[in-house]
């Protein structure tokens, strides 16, 4: 996690919503590298690259403004021209072939003779417009502008390839991008016939608390390889990482080497900093559980914490942060909140990897989900305070914690928070995802179900089929393909009227 400690929805198949303030924060590196592993399993060559042209702002028709967005297509299995559009929406970083050719789109296009296309998200990837990332440019950045890009690239890829009138589109998405292509169902129910949303966390919320909640409880959950004893013991290494962050000078420099931090740890904020980055290790290590490319997991975790060793918990944690830095790829662990905001304040593009600037814009503007330790069942450090988190919102763009209040309220008033009320779309959700607690958990309606899956984690659904997986991800990727199947039926049977 890094200051603004909320947690990010990612860009290639699973969306992920890694931590995202600091660009090159722990938790956001961890996500990056499961979803680089998870595309390079087996890729084919087949995916074909492509731009459309996109209003730069689509709600004022006197500005003729435009940049391109890149997206990506894959034909193999498509009956032209009125089989089925599989469209895979694009969260907050760069979307590559593999969006194209895995996950649910990717799977699913074979039995049902689909086109599968996938579109990178406005001011991310590949497709960020002319002038940079200015806070001038970022007004056009919003889950408003990036549906109002689904409708018109909608309009725009049926003429291009030849995409009968009568084909039914369905949106697909994770994380973030799940809650995208919920909300392209709701906003436009005649251009998006259905929808499958992973991983969704559509309810808007300013303190996140119930993220590390949800961590604790997944810690101690013996279904994962998690005991009550290691949800402790992992309390005990964050105690005693505070207190000896708290201690002196000695003490504090013999902690920068037992975790290996890149700086020192004089000032509050970046011993703060280090403890948001260390709890993002262990949010990751339950937010992607037995994923491909994870270097670690809830039971690899339990198991370094509670080894038998002199230097108890604590000396766990540091066999943890030594593992997945050297998974990684990386040095040390980042530990300067002057260097973090700079990052955040950097205004240049990058084409690929997360967006940590554009997405931290959307959570001071739209989201919130700022991660805090107040709640009694918090394993880590109390220093996590939602007042010291909005302040970054203020350091970076301006805005006050009032303006971030009400645009979370206004998010969930223009969506419908967990009750969007769009029909033809099915929620999917792992119960050891520590998102889940934001997404649509109970069906709406008995012929729209709203998946729960025992032991999965964060879209886990939408990731390469493996022997390993749990009955229930199993049973869970079949009931999403039955119920495609009844609602494609139902679509040929109107003539893919809406």
């Amino acid at each position: 996690m890094a200051p603004a400690a909320a947690l990010l929805l990612a860009p290639l198949l699973l969306g992920s919503l890694w931590g995202l303030s600091a660009a090159g924060s722990l938790l956001s590196r961890f996500g990056e590298h499961v979803q680089e592993a998870q595309a390079e399993l087996g890729e084919p060559s087949s995916a074909r690259e492509g731009w459309l042209w996109q209003p730069l702002d689509p709600f004022n028709s006197s500005d003729r403004r435009s940049f391109l967005q890149r997206y990506w297509v894959n034909a193999d299995h498509w009956r032209a021209p009125d089989g089925p559009v599989f469209l895979h929406i694009g969260g907050e970083g760069s979307l590559g072939p593999s969006s194209v050719l895995k996950g649910h789109p990717g799977t699913l296009a074979p039995p049902f003779g689909a086109l599968v296309v996938s579109l990178e998200h406005r001011f991310y990837g590949h497709s960020v417009p002319p002038g940079g990332l200015g806070l001038e440019q970022l007004r056009f950045l919003s889950s408003r502008h990036a549906l109002a890009d689904v409708a018109s690239a909608r309009v725009h890829l049926s003429r291009i390839y030849n995409i009968s009138a009568s084909s039914p589109w369905v949106s697909f998405g994770g994380s973030y991008a799940g809650s995208l292509a919920a909300w392209a169902r709701l906003k436009f129910p005649h251009l998006i016939w259905a929808a499958v949303a992973s991983s969704a966390p559509v309810q808007a919320q300013l303190d996140f608390s119930s993220y590390n909640r949800g961590v604790s409880r997944s810690l101690a959950d013996p279904a994962v390889g998690g005991s009550p004893k290691c949800q402790r013991a992992v309390a005990r290494a964050f105690s005693e990482l505070d207190r000896g962050l708290s201690e002196g000078q000695e003490a504090r420099v013999a902690l920068r080497a037992a975790v290996r931090a890149c700086g020192a740890l004089e000032a509050p904020e970046d011993q703060a900093e280090l403890l948001e980055q260390l709890e993002g290790l262990v949010g990751a290590a339950v937010q992607y559980d037995r994923q491909v490319g994870a270097p670690l997991d809830v039971s690899g975790l339990c198991h370094l914490i509670l080894a038998n060793r002199s230097g108890g918990p604590l000396s766990g944690l540091r066999d943890a942060v030594q593992l997945v830095l050297q998974a990684l790829g990386l040095p040390c662990l980042p530990s300067s909140r002057a260097a973090a905001v700079a990052a955040l304040r950097d205004t240049r593009p990058r084409a690929t990897g997360p967006g940590d600037r554009q997405w931290f814009y959307q959570t001071c503007t739209e989201f919130g989900y700022y991660i805090t330790c107040q709640d009694p069942s918090c394993p880590f450090s109390r220093r996590s305070a939602l007042s010291a988190q909005l302040q970054l919102c203020a350091r970076v763009f301006g805005l006050s914690p009032a303006s971030v209040a009400e645009a979370v309220a206004r998010t969930n008033t223009y969506y419908g928070g967990q009750s969007p009320g769009a029909t033809r779309v099915i929620f999917v959700n792992g119960d050891i995802d520590p998102w889940h607690v934001l997404g649509v958990l109970r069906a709406p309606r008995p012929s729209e179900p709203a998946l729960l899956l025992r032991g999965t984690s964060h879209c886990s659904d939408m990731a390469p089929a493996r022997p390993s997986d749990p009955p229930s991800l199993r049973l869970g990727r079949q009931k999403i393909a039955r119920q495609l199947k009844v609602w494609l039926r139902e679509a040929e049977a109107l003539g893919g009227s809406s």
